[in-house]
Formats: structure tokens, sequence, C-alpha cells
């Protein structure tokens, strides 16, 4: 078996320091979508350097996004076929509000490796602090298809309970021809956002929408519309990864809440039938 378990868990982390401007955050949010239109005051906070805040979910791109999915399947005790690899969730912690410059360590290993049947699933952990202690953690579910079946744990589920009753609010935003593109100058390189002959061997018509930009598209809708526009009150974001997302296609985006500390969130393609894109999503907040 290409991936082999034990090996994984009992590597040594990957540690590193990474650094990012204002420059990287701008890029991100334009990479997301940030800035329609141009001169709202609303969007200036996700592109003008003067008045700049740093949506949370950049912390899966900062430093570019080292060490990173791609960086993580090199780790020993894996060697997997990049054509096989599905993002299939992420979930962020967000310990204090994301500066829009500095200097950080970055830890990241894999914290646990699941059999499920056709499928494994590695869990990539990246832990960030700087002088001041802990940034954010990410951790990464990432599916590698057909490594499944050799009688291990097969890990919690995902999947949540439905919210109860219609969505409190629903928008669409609209993904751009180009978004993949700009997104992946950020830092993940991954040639199945980009290459369609690439595209094709892994299964798809067309490259995909990398799931991180629609994560990042949904956390933006909800910090606009539910939370004042405040990207401090977030501390943390789940999301299960239940579909594929074409650049071109609009966003149908559905919110119950706020409730409780939370904002249940559901994300779907309006140009498929609403097929899912986005499910079991949190977004943790005060």
């Amino acid at each position: 078996m290409p991936i082999d378990a034990a090996k994984a868990l009992a590597a040594a982390p990957r540690i590193g320091e990474i650094s990012w401007d204002s420059r990287d955050v701008q890029l991100y949010h334009l990479g997301i979508g940030a800035g329609i239109p141009a001169t709202d005051p609303d969007e200036l906070r996700y592109t003008l350097e003067s008045r700049l805040h740093v949506l949370p979910s950049f912390a899966t791109v900062a430093g570019a996004g080292r060490p990173g999915v791609i960086s993580g399947l090199s780790m020993p005790g894996i060697e997997v076929d990049l054509a096989r690899v599905l993002h299939g969730g992420q979930s962020l912690t967000v310990h204090r509000p994301l500066p829009v410059q500095g200097t950080a360590t970055s830890t990241g290993r894999i914290a646990a490796v699941y059999d499920k049947g056709k499928a494994a699933v590695l869990v990539m952990r990246t832990e960030v602090t700087d002088a001041d202690g802990p940034l954010w953690t990410n951790d990464a579910q990432i599916f590698v298809r057909g490594e499944g079946g050799w009688g291990g744990d097969r890990g919690p589920s995902a999947r949540l309970e439905p919210p109860a009753g219609p969505p409190d609010r629903v928008v669409e935003r609209p993904v751009r021809e180009d978004q993949a593109l700009l997104y992946r100058l950020s830092g993940d390189w991954n040639p199945l956002h980009a290459d369609p002959e690439f595209a094709k061997v892994a299964g798809f018509e067309r490259p995909i929408l990398h799931g991180l930009c629609t994560y990042g598209i949904a956390l933006k809708a909800v910090v606009d519309t539910l939370l004042g526009g405040d990207v401090t009150r977030v501390h943390g974001y789940d999301t299960r990864f239940a579909g594929i997302v074409y650049p071109g296609e609009t966003l149908r985006i559905r919110m119950w809440g706020p409730r409780d500390g939370e904002v249940r969130v559901a994300v779907s393609s309006v140009d498929r039938d609403d097929a899912p894109a986005l499910a079991d999503t949190v977004v943790r907040h005060s």
C-alpha cells in the first residue's frame, strides 16, 4: 500500500518560517472575488491597503500555503498519485485576529490516517504561531481514491444533522471564468485547477475551482451578510467539500443563523440544478 499509516503518523513534523504582507492578503481577497464593486467602501476593506482587514480563511494560503496539501503528500509513509487526490474537508480554528503582515512558525504533520474502504483519508494539521503565541490551526482532510481497504480505523463522520427550517438568508455569488487562475497565484499550484488535460485524467470535463476558493467565497458572504463585516468575530470555520464548482458558475449560499454563536451554511451551484459544493459547514463566531 502506498500509504504506510504508522510511518506517516510517526514522521517528524515539518517546521518552517512563513511570512506574508498586505499584497498577499489583497491577492487572496481578489482570488475569492472581493472588489466588486471596486469602489464600494465595504469591498475596499478587502482590497485597499490603508483600510485592509484579513478574512480568516486567508490562513489556508498564508506563506503560500506552506507546508500545504501537495507538500504533505510527500511526507514519509505517503506516496500517491496526485490525480487520485481530492480535498475532502477543511477545519480552521482562529486563536486571534490575523495581522495584515507577519512572520510566524508553521508546524505541519499528519494527524490521522483513516480507512474509508474505497479511499484513504489523511488529516494534515498545520499549527501556526508567532512571537505572541498561537495564531491558527488548520486541518485539511484529504481523500486519496483507491488507497483504502487495509482494515484501519474509519474515523469520525463529518456529516451533521441538517439545519431546521428554511435558511435565514440566501445570496448568490458569481464565479469568474478566470477565478481559479487568479486564486492559484496564492500558492495552490495543483494542475487540476488550470490544465484541461490533467483535469480529464482526474475525471473532470475541465479544470475545477479550488475547494478552498469556494470556502473563502462562502466565509466572506457570511461575514458581510450576517456578521456586520467584522472579520474578527470569526473564531472557527469547518466544511465538507460535497461537490465540485466550475469557474464561470454562480454559487448559491444559504445561511441559517446566527444562533448560539454559529452560522450554518450550505453552498451549491445554481448552474447545475443546485448541485452541492459545500455541506456540513459551520462558522463559529462571537
